[in-house]
């Protein structure tokens, strides 16, 4: 029985996708933005807490790990299995790194308090308890499509390793590396939107 492949369909099925994701970051960007117009002068103080320097690390290894899920899919279309799943294992390496320079940030900010439903925060005023809501919101959801891109990350490896993904036959790896921009792409937005704009 020869097997049915549709990978114009599911490439179509990956960019829609990621169309709806753009839709529910937008709209969250529009809420911050709202905010922001409405409490300047709370969000300017309340992003001065947030550690620059780590969430320029962050920003630097989700570029560096693009380039190498990028490189992941040259690198199979040109047949060359062992450097795919290299480039792999760095890609999930780099992702897990992200996530622990977030678990301690996080962590830094529920140690002082700046945690929602806290009475330091509620202190605080209202401005600050929205800049920190929205903060662990979004930076929230963005943790959440990391994780599941390592697991796509994974789940591409192995398909790898078993030849079920190889020179001719590599969508697979396209559509996970197409949702790992679009993770990047989201994180180079929230960036400069909490730890910049001052």
């Amino acid at each position: 029985m020869i097997e049915h492949r549709d990978d114009q369909g599911a490439k179509l099925g990956m960019w829609l996708f990621i169309f709806t994701e753009l839709l529910l970051f937008g709209m969250l960007f529009v809420v911050y933005a709202v905010y922001r117009s409405m409490h300047p002068e709370a969000f300017r103080i309340a992003g001065e807490e947030l550690d620059v320097t780590l969430g320029t690390i962050n920003t630097v290894i989700l570029l560096i790990s693009s380039m190498t899920a990028a490189m992941s899919i040259t690198a199979i279309q040109k047949g060359n299995k062992k450097l795919c799943l290299q480039l792999l294992g760095i890609t999930i390496l780099i992702a897990v790194i992200f996530l622990v320079n977030k678990y301690f940030e996080w962590g830094a900010k529920f140690e002082y308090g700046f945690y929602p439903g806290s009475p330091e925060l509620h202190e605080l005023g209202y401005g600050t308890i929205l800049f920190f809501g929205l903060y662990f919101f979004m930076t929230g959801v963005h943790a959440l499509h990391i994780i599941i891109g390592i697991g796509l990350f994974i789940y591409v490896a192995l398909q790898v390793k078993k030849d079920k993904i190889h020179q001719t036959d590599h969508v697979w790896l396209e559509n996970t590396g197409l949702y790992w921009h679009l993770v990047d792409l989201i994180w180079i937005f929230l960036f400069p939107l909490f730890y910049l704009i001052h």
